[in-house]
């Protein structure tokens, strides 16, 4: 299978809380540097003809906007938490501007919280402004959005199933603290591999640090970026400074080409 060159945006990557937290004093909710400042987690994937995005979070319209995103074509979801499906009402000004539903890439049990959660978007008799949504089935079988090729991953978040995804040498995972080894097995051989690592204490449902640096090294992952990271990491400069070679935190608005 050929892939398209494309290029990854981090739209957000901070924990459900983002960074700073409300009401929050600790150093790095203080902090001045720009690579402190979290929106929740997400990023823009983008081939020379297609453009989606993995989540649309809370923060879903001042992402699109910091990043400049005048045409989507998809949203892929990992899982229906609240802080990755959170924003999709406001795919109105893309269907606006398009004169097109979005088309939304889900598993059965996402797709089931997207209709309770904007039920109207659903309804027999529809207002007019409403978001146009056109919903996709996904499993564990790769799938295409436009040029793009996708291999979803199987990972699990304490109890929930949610899905990784693979775009040819490049591997996003966020919200996971468990692995199968025959899940393993789709992200050897990535050059880039994006995961959560939410704190330095371990965590019920998702990688902590040494977790995350511990994975990186069993895949032998050439680099890897840490996403989904909340206020109780650390500064961005100083955890990175004590990283391996080859692995750094992400930041709101790194990009990166593959």
């Amino acid at each position: 299978m050929s892939y398209p060159s494309l290029k990854i945006t981090f739209l957000g990557t901070g924990t459900s809380s983002g960074v700073p937290m409300i009401a929050c004093p600790c150093e790095v909710c203080a902090s001045t540097n720009k690579k402190d400042k979290r929106l929740r987690s997400s990023i823009l994937v983008e081939s020379a003809t297609t453009t989606l995005v993995i989540d649309s979070t809370p923060d879903f319209r001042y992402q699109m906007l910091r990043a400049n995103v005048k045409h989507l074509d998809a949203i892929v979801f990992t899982h229906p938490h609240k802080d990755h499906v959170a924003g999709l009402d406001d795919v109105r000004a893309y269907n606006f501007f398009s004169k097109k539903p979005m088309q939304v890439f889900a598993n059965e049990m996402t797709q089931e919280v997207i209709i309770r959660e904007f039920p109207y978007a659903f309804a027999d008799i529809r207002y007019p402004g409403i978001p146009e949504i056109k919903l996709n089935s996904i499993a564990t079988e790769p799938f295409i959005v436009g040029d793009i090729p996708i291999t979803p991953i199987l990972v699990w978040h304490m109890k929930m199933p949610v899905l990784g995804f693979r775009f040819g040498k490049f591997t996003y995972i966020t919200d996971a603290n468990r692995i199968e080894e025959s899940e393993k097995e789709k992200i050897k051989g990535s050059e880039i591999l994006v995961l959560n690592t939410l704190r330095k204490e371990k965590h019920i449902s998702h990688f902590n640090l040494e977790e995350g640096i511990s994975l990186v090294n069993e895949l032998q992952i050439p680099n890897a970026y840490f996403t989904h990271i909340s206020h109780q990491l650390g500064l961005n400069d100083s955890i990175n400074s004590s990283l391996p070679k080859g692995m750094q935190l992400a930041y709101d608005g790194l990009q990166i080409s593959v």
